[in-house]
């Protein structure tokens, strides 16, 4: 069985699962935290459920021990790793917020056009959070939102980085041009520039496209610059990568240089 992209809810809360990404809501956010549900074991995991039903304890956090079939029914996924938590879901800031970070002299964003799949945006928020990236913008339509499968996917990442919606990708571009922002579209364009050419030190916006289609058209007009990721030349080898591994090897080389 695999994630389903569900948002079930109860009354008041949002079905968050998974060790790493239930401890990161009691750690960044417990005022979030309405109910743990623990389930009820007696192999090796139980060390990991300790650690969370304390965290939970000392913040006062009502717990439940639960069977593992209810866990799976409660957040409509077997991959809870035993732990459930009720919770409100993550706050995401919106343009309002932009000015603080734009006053950064090294400020780095990482901007997602269109990332529909859950499971790329987990995987994004996690390269992000960990390759320091000040905040992630993603556009309020057609964008998937922070659910628990993204949650999930992000080991905890999701919480640790601020996320940006924005009405207006377009207009989002050009506030950031507008501070200095220089902003690189990722495309498999014959205009585009290699990677390791490119100067990604300073204040950047870096644009990932959506899965299927890449960036949209006026996003790419409002890029600076296009890059591509040099790959081997093999006729018979992929020529493309997946959105969550492309965006590792460019924040990795954004970080690569900002560190010389």
């Amino acid at each position: 069985m695999t994630h389903k992209p569900s948002s079930k809810k109860n009354k008041s809360g949002t079905f968050f699962y998974g060790i790493h990404a239930v401890k990161a809501i009691l750690e960044n956010r417990p005022q979030d935290a309405l109910t743990l549900f623990v389930q009820i074991t007696h192999d090796n995991q139980q060390k990991s459920h300790d650690e969370i039903v304390g965290l939970a304890k000392n913040m006062g956090i009502a717990i439940q021990n639960t069977q593992k079939d209810k866990l799976t029914e409660l957040c409509t996924s077997n991959q809870h790793q035993g732990v459930v938590l009720s919770a409100r879901p993550k706050a995401t800031l919106t343009d309002e917020h932009l000015e603080a970070y734009l006053k950064q002299d090294n400020v780095l964003f990482l901007i997602l056009d269109q990332i529909t799949d859950p499971h790329n945006l987990g995987a994004c928020l996690r390269t992000a959070a960990a390759l320091g990236v000040s905040a992630v913008i993603i556009p309020r339509h057609q964008s998937v939102g922070l659910s628990p499968v993204v949650a999930k996917v992000s080991v905890g990442g999701s919480e640790a980085i601020d996320v940006i919606t924005v009405t207006n990708l377009a207009r989002t571009l050009s506030i950031l041009k507008d501070a200095g922002v220089f902003i690189f579209g990722t495309a498999l364009d014959e205009t585009a520039k290699p990677l390791y050419h490119c100067d990604l030190t300073g204040k950047v916006a870096i644009v990932m496209g959506s899965e299927g289609d890449g960036m949209r058209r006026l996003t790419r007009e409002h890029c600076d610059v296009l890059v591509y990721i040099p790959m081997s030349d093999s006729p018979h080898r992929p020529q493309s990568l997946n959105v969550s591994v492309a965006t590792g090897m460019v924040l990795y080389e954004a970080m690569r240089q900002r560190q010389l």
